[in-house]
Order: structure tokens, then sequence, then C-alpha cells
């Protein structure tokens, strides 16, 4: 599906990664690889032109999502569209360890803001995170803040604070994750900061897609950062087998980080090198994603690695079922972390580490509108026995509405 690349300004809070090209992205150019994620909804992806008696009829959402478009004219040579993006995603969690329970509900997300598609080929967005739940701050940052321009897409330009996209869950917006949130993998491999200020460039010519990136790691602040540490440079490259295989998508790709060790660093994890080769397929019925990954730390940083294993069944046009196998393990104490909720129970960390999934997915209105559930079954082991070590299960229920 195509859109022309616009300016995007976003003052509230979209997380979402903007359409990487003068032509919006397509499922194909969601890797975990060279092109950031896509935020597209439903109505912005591309059909044929549809006759009267081929024309779905709009649906009740259809309707309820008119209201994210504040203007469209694509005959204005300077402004083509104006859109208010975000997303509110809602949890319930709940955990029961041999160290301990937790449970609590947590606005998991909250973001909103505007986005502009402008000249034909010229994107700016900029979006801000706000936490409901605290009185001072409710503005926590902005997550994302760039012009991208392209006008094809074998070539996009972006300048700003920006996603790195790397590793199968990395590279994947929050709005289109299959399990109720990331995992442990992405969770410890990836930068959970998820946005930087840099420049990078991206593009598809079928079946390749590649990305190039380079970003300042300086000092983290709410909004661009200090520019005060080192810098993070990240390299994809992929290909798409899904005609071969006649599949909606086969994308293999490998990712490679690298970072200069810097202590006035705190925008990303302490690795100086991380490798991610990454499977995602995707047929009519079913799916399947992996990733194996490895990072070289530093610093008081055990190197890491990981794999992840993810398969996926569309039961019904609306209804998913996932599973989620995951190993990690750390040569030296400490070197492992422990999600979001886990970490309520147990905030020290471990050195191996195994997880088992099983969640379902039911999609009202695609992505936009969802209702998502899962199991997780999780052990860390902790040779230093300081503290890290966790056994246990968790259930996350999880509203998700993007717009």
């Amino acid at each position: 599906m195509r859109i022309p690349l616009v300016v995007t300004v976003c003052f509230s809070a979209l997380t979402g990664h903007a359409p990487l090209v003068a032509a919006q992205a397509t499922a194909t150019l969601t890797p975990a690889v060279a092109v950031k994620p896509s935020d597209s909804s439903p109505e912005d992806e591309s059909e044929p032109a549809q006759t009267p008696s081929t024309a779905k009829p709009e649906s009740i959402y259809d309707r309820i999502w008119r209201f994210r478009e504040w203007y469209r004219n694509e005959d204005n040579g300077v402004l083509q569209r104006l859109r208010f993006r975000g997303r509110y995603q809602q949890d319930f969690a709940t955990v029961d360890a041999d160290q301990g329970d937790h449970e609590e509900w947590n606005v998991r997300r909250l973001r909103m803001g505007l986005q502009a598609y402008m000249f034909g080929s010229l994107l700016l967005h900029a979006e801000v995170d706000l936490n409901p739940q605290e009185a001072n701050p409710v503005y926590v940052r902005f997550t994302d803040m760039y012009a991208e321009w392209s006008t094809q897409p074998e070539l996009v330009f972006t300048v700003g604070k920006q996603s790195i996209p790397y590793t199968v869950d990395g590279a994947n917006s929050s709005r289109e994750l299959l399990a109720v949130d990331r995992g442990a993998l992405a969770n410890n491999l990836w930068f959970t900061e998820e946005y930087l200020p840099g420049a990078s460039v991206s593009g598809t010519s079928e079946p390749w897609v590649y990305f190039a990136g380079m970003y300042s790691a300086g000092a983290r602040n709410k909004e661009l950062g200090e520019f005060s540490g080192g810098v993070v440079t990240l390299g994809s490259l992929g290909y798409n087998f899904a005609k071969s295989l006649d599949a909606e998508e086969a994308l293999a790709s490998v990712n490679y980080v690298y970072q200069n060790p810097d202590p006035d660093n705190t925008f990303t994890r302490p690795f100086q090198h991380i490798v991610s080769l990454n499977l995602r397929l995707e047929k009519t019925r079913w799916g399947l994603r992996t990733d194996l990954s490895a990072g070289a730390g530093y610093y008081t940083q055990s190197n890491v690695w990981g794999v992840l294993v993810m398969p996926f069944v569309n039961v019904t046009p609306k209804l998913q079922v996932v599973g989620r196998y995951e190993f990690l393990d750390s040569p030296d104490p400490n070197g492992i972390r422990l999600g979001t909720y886990e970490d309520r129970v147990v905030s020290g960390r471990g050195d191996q580490f195994h997880d088992v999934y099983f969640g379902a997915n039911y999609y009202f209105y695609d992505h936009q509108l969802k209702l998502q559930t899962g199991v997780q079954f999780a052990d860390m082991q902790d040779q230093a026995n300081d503290g890290g070590a966790y056994s246990g299960v968790s259930w996350v229920a999880g509203l998700r509405v993007g717009w």
C-alpha cells in the first residue's frame, strides 16, 4: 500500500513508526530489518480500484476512525494530509512466583500526535508519551520527532529522533506485536528506549530490503538527548522469499549494531556489538517468527545470547493463537534482566533464562482495535545467588487501541 510521504508534526503521543517511504510501507516493509515498523491502519492499505459491485461496505469502525483524519487534499501542492495519531494500551497483569506475587492495572502506553504529509515526498513526525497514572509528570517524553523524505521506495532518508529497528520484536511497532508485549530477548538485547536521535537511509527493491543508521547515544532526556555520549550504528539487510514460498511474507534478515562504550550513554543497553538473525514467515492461516541474537557487553554487562521461536495460527479472520519459546544465556553472573511485570517481583538479574508463552488475540479492527491475552511460564537462574532467581507464572490481558 502506498501513501505519499508527508510532514508529520505530532504533539501528543503516538509511537508509531511513520510510513517509511513516500509510499506507505507494506507488510513486507515491516521487517526485523531495513524498514521501520509500520503503523499503517486498515484504511491505509492499498487495494485495487473497486467498482460499486465489489466495494466493501463501510463498517462502524471505519466511521468511528474518521476522527483521526483532520485534513486530506491530494490536489494541494503543499499539505496533502494531516492526521491525528496515537495509541492507548491498557494492561491487567498478575504474577504468581516462588519469590512473591504481584497484581496491577497499568496504562502500558498512551501516545498521541499529529502526522502531516507534504509536497508529495516529505513526512514530518513528532509525538509524545503520556502517563495519566502519574499526576506529575503526565508528560513523559517525546517518543520520536523526525523528518523523512523520499520519492521512491528504494531510497528513504530520515533525520531526527527515530526508531532503531532490529530483532524480531524490536523492529515491530508495539501496535502490531503478536504477544501482549515484547519478549525477554528484545528486553535484553534490543535498546528498549527504542527512539534515538540520528540519521538513516532505508528502502526496498524487491526482494531486497535494507537499512543503515547512525545515532547519538548520549545522556537521555525527555526530548532529543544531550549528545554527550558515543555513537550507535545499525546496518540491516533482508531478503523476502515470499513469492517462491507462496507466502504473504517470508523475510530473512541480518542486523548488526555497533556502539562506542561510553559512560555518558544512558539511551542504550551496554553492548558494543550485537548481531541478530531473524525470520518472519506468514501464510494465510499460520506463520512463524524466529530470532537468534547475541551481544558482546562492555563495562559490567556480560555477553548475552538468546533464541526466540514464535509460531501463530489464524483460527478465523479475527481470532489468532500465539505460542513462544525463548532461551537466553549469559556466561557471567547478572547478565540478564526480567520483563516488565516479573521485574516487579524480582528486580535482580540472572545468568540463564527461559520462558514459554501461550496467548490469543482477537482483532475487532485489525491492529487498531484488539484484545490480547497471554500466559507466560518463566524461570531464571542466578549463579551469584544475589537476588536474581525467579520461577513463576504471569498472566497479562490487554486492550490495544490505535489511530
